[in-house]
This record gives C-alpha cells, sequence and structure tokens, in this order.
C-alpha cells in the first residue's frame, strides 16, 4: 500500500494479516523525494515493516521535521528508526536529538559533511556519483520530481553544525551507518569518523558502493542488512548477530 507521491508522506505497510514488526520514516536526501524510495519501502514491508518516506523541502527545518516525524509515529509499531540519506541523515540526526521525536535507532546512509558536492554539475558524472544500478538510473533519468541540481550544491554548514551538536547526546541510541566505499560525494571516513563518535553504532560498508547505498547496484544486499539490523533491534540485542556464518573447517 503506497500514498501518492505528491502528498507530504509516502508509506508502505505489510500484507494485511501480517504482523507489523517495527516502522522506518526516513528523510530524503539532496534533490530525492519519497518515490524515489519505492523499491526500499517495498522491500522493508515486505519483512513486515511499515515504511514512511518523508518530503523535505528548502522550509523543512528541525523543529518542523521532528514535528512531522512525530506525526507520523503516534501509534506506530516499535521499534521506531529514524532514517536519512545524505543531507536527510544529518537531519535524522539533528532530529534524533528533539525531545518531540525520541526515534529507538538510527540508520544514516551516505552521511555528507559540509562542502560535499560533486566536481562537475554534468548530469551524467552526477548519475554515476549517485548509483551504479541500471534500473535505478533509468528511473532517475526519466523522473519529473527528481531535482537534477540539488547535489551541485554544497551541505548547509549549518546543518552540518546542527547534526554534529546533536551527535553528543545520541551516544546510547543504537546507529546503523551505511556508506558505499566508492561514494565520490562523500568519503566512507566521513562515516568510520561518525562511528567512532557514537558508542551503539554499527558500520556497514558496501564494496563498490557509490552515494545512494539504498537504491545502488547493492540495494538487495543493503536492504538484507538493514533487515538484519531490524531484527537484532526489535529482539532488544543489536549487536548480536542471529545468524552466524561458519567456515567449514579444512582440518
Amino acid at each position: 500500500m503506497t500514498a501518492p507521491v505528491a502528498t507530504r508522506t509516502a508509506s508502505w505497510y505489510p500484507s494485511e494479516g501480517l504482523l507489523q514488526r517495527g516502522t522506518v520514516v526516513l528523510l530524503p536526501g539532496r534533490g530525492e523525494h519519497p518515490g524515489v524510495y519505492e523499491r526500499l519501502g517495498r522491500r522493508l514491508s515486505a519483512d513486515a515493516y511499515v515504511v514512511h518516506v518523508l518530503e523535505l523541502d528548502r522550509a523543512s527545518d528541525t523543529e518542523r521535521t521532528a514535528a512531522d516525524v512525530a506525526q507520523v509515529a503516534q501509534g506506530a509499531a516499535a521499534p521506531l528508526v529514524l532514517a536519512g540519506s545524505d543531507t536527510g541523515a544529518l537531519r535524522a540526526l539533528a532530529v534524533a536529538a528533539h525531545p518531540s521525536a525520541a526515534p529507538d535507532a538510527l540508520l544514516l546512509v551516505g552521511v555528507p559533511t559540509t562542502g560535499d558536492a560533486p566536481s562537475t554539475s554534468n548530469w551524467d558524472e552526477q548519475l554515476t556519483a549517485r548509483t551504479a544500478c541500471p534500473t535505478h538510473r533509468g528511473r532517475l533519468a526519466a523522473d519529473p520530481l527528481f531535482d537534477r541540481t540539488a547535489l551541485d550544491a554544497p551541505v548547509p554548514p549549518d546543518l552540518a553544525a546542527e547534526a554534529a551538536q546533536a551527535v553528543a547526546g545520541l551516544a546510547a541510541l543504537p546507529v546503523l551507518l551505511v556508506h558505499g566505499e566508492a561514494d565520490p560525494v562523500s568519503p566512507v571516513a566521513t562515516a568510520r569518523e561518525l562511528a567512532a563518535r557514537l558508542p551503539e553504532s554499527a558500520l556497514a560498508t558496501v564494496a563498490d558502493g557509490r552515494h545512494d547505498s539504498l537504491n545502488d547496484i547493492s540495494h538487495r544486499s543493503v536492504a538484507a542488512t538493514v533487515v538484519l539490523w531490524l531484527e537484532r533491534l526489535r529482539a532488544g540485542s543489536h549487536r548480536t548477530s542471529v545468524v552466524t556464518l561458519h567456515q567449514p573447517s579444512t582440518d
């Protein structure tokens, strides 16, 4: 089930009869709108998680976004995970520290830093920076709602500063960071440095991954990693693997 893209929120729900196992509220990044995450929404909802993607615009400050998250979260199935990609990840950090939001955990994807932007305004090169997935590339190229120029703009320094300030108050919050190892917009070192400041965090790096990890060529593996983390979070042990892979002995 989805809400129309024209609304401020797009939502995906598990099939009727399934117990809702948790709720993910995602904040998009530069140039994106909620419909960009349809594939992720369908995949997580198939595993019985509710997914809401909020529409952010230039007027979406932390106060307003926190109010939107709080409204969507009313009566939502726990755990409530606040997610964000690109600048949406920075906004998620800031919102998580706001008293009206109170998420149970954070999912941060492709976290940028002040000044992060491609070195070119050429659309083909920007598309390559975002994703290597041919299906997603085709969707973005044909999407009239997608802002092709948004990634040209550097990360707002005030947003980066607000997110950095919020980190100190989030030490007890479980966090999953996902970052492409070949991200040309934001180096993977950015995620490593942030993970070091968040004691309850786990960092998942994507081999040859670009900036939009949730919609990159390895999106299935990334979604599976997110689901495994959600399952651990739901069980109350986000640091303990549910399934352990053992290599056969060669002795």
